[in-house]
């Protein structure tokens, strides 16, 4: 079953630290990591709150247990609207403080990381990446797809609508991106109806993928999605969608919108629609937002951000756009 990629904590109280820190040491060995890797994670975490803690305000959390065809591991995302960092290289360096502490903070959350990334701006607070590897090795191996999701279910709720499901063979890339109608169990039901129809289906075309899925999520209460098919032999992108998804490709030749479709996939959809076709040479990547992310969002607002892991560029969407009235996702699938 799909459902939420990442868990969001409210770290903006000391209070909530513990809490926080059990949760995510019980969720590393429930997935079966080492004692040293467990370790790890335990003083990563320790070191991000405390830094929460001295610098921050509005500080949160976002923890994720990600499983893919060649790595697992646990994603922490630290984000808060503090001041933000004037020298990230010094600030990287062991023994420099501003708090007269010893100085280990991030240099230790780099050091224990199998990846780490951070992004800071004066005035709108830091994101710090940090990834734990089950095994280490693993993130040594570069996939030919890398998918960076943020999925997180509407406040409250243990079910998430939001979903996404990806299907990687020698030719085609297939992607599909989904909104359950509303949120709570039966937005989620919809969603992974409509990725298991998307599993099934053998078409090669966005258009006719869609259609498919609509006849076989008829007895839910239905979801908008998009769906993209990247073609390496003819090496074309095609895409098409219904509903109220934002995608946007960029690449070497920029950006391109993408407009889907009026229409509820699983009660009703247009009767004629086309794939819109794009050059893989121009496109690189596709960046999808459910409407749980105010449409206004751009990534070109964050400068520099260009530069930083696709997680942090997906969680500065998050953070600057997001409704907290619904189920709200980032997908930033990377050719």
């Amino acid at each position: 079953m799909v459902n939420a990629t990442h868990v969001s904590y409210d770290a903006s109280d000391r209070s909530y630290y513990a809490i926080i820190k059990k949760e995510v040491h019980n969720l590393a060995i429930q997935a079966g990591f080492s004692e040293i890797k467990v370790a790890e994670l335990d003083i990563v975490l320790a070191e991000l709150t405390s830094n929460l803690h001295k610098y921050a305000r509005n500080g949160e959390l976002l923890v994720g247990h990600i499983v893919t065809d060649t790595a697992e591991y646990i994603e922490l995302l630290s984000m808060d609207s503090g001041p933000g960092i004037s020298d990230i290289s010094r600030t990287l360096t062991d023994g420099y403080s501003s708090s007269n502490s010893m100085g280990h903070g991030l240099g230790s959350i780099r050091r224990l990381s199998d990846q780490f990334d951070i992004y800071s701006r004066k005035g709108w607070g830091t994101i710090i990446l940090s990834r734990i590897f089950k095994n280490s090795s693993s993130e040594k191996i570069v996939p030919r797809l890398r998918a960076f999701p943020i999925v997180i279910s509407k406040p409250q709720q243990l079910k998430c609508g939001d979903g996404y499901y990806v299907k990687n063979s020698t030719r085609f890339l297939k992607l599909v991106f989904a909104d359950g109608l509303g949120h709570g169990p039966d937005a989620n039901l919809a969603m992974n109806s409509a990725v298991k129809a998307f599993r099934q289906c053998t078409e090669n075309s966005p258009v006719q993928i869609l259609r498919f899925m609509h006849r076989e999520v008829r007895k839910t209460r239905g979801l908008v999605a998009t769906v993209v098919v990247v073609d390496r032999e003819l090496k074309k992108i095609y895409v098409a969608g219904v509903g109220n998804i934002s995608s946007r490709f960029s690449g070497p030749s920029g950006i391109k919108n993408h407009l889907c479709y009026n229409g509820i996939i699983g009660h009703n959809i247009p009767t004629t629609m086309n794939d819109q076709e794009l050059d893989l040479g121009d496109f690189n990547q596709v960046t999808c937002c459910s409407d749980g992310i105010r449409s206004g969002w751009n990534i070109n607002s964050f400068m520099g951000i260009g530069k930083n892991d696709a997680s942090i560029q997906a969680a500065a969407i998050f953070k600057e756009y997001r409704r907290m009235t619904d189920d709200m996702s980032v997908l930033i699938v990377k050719f």
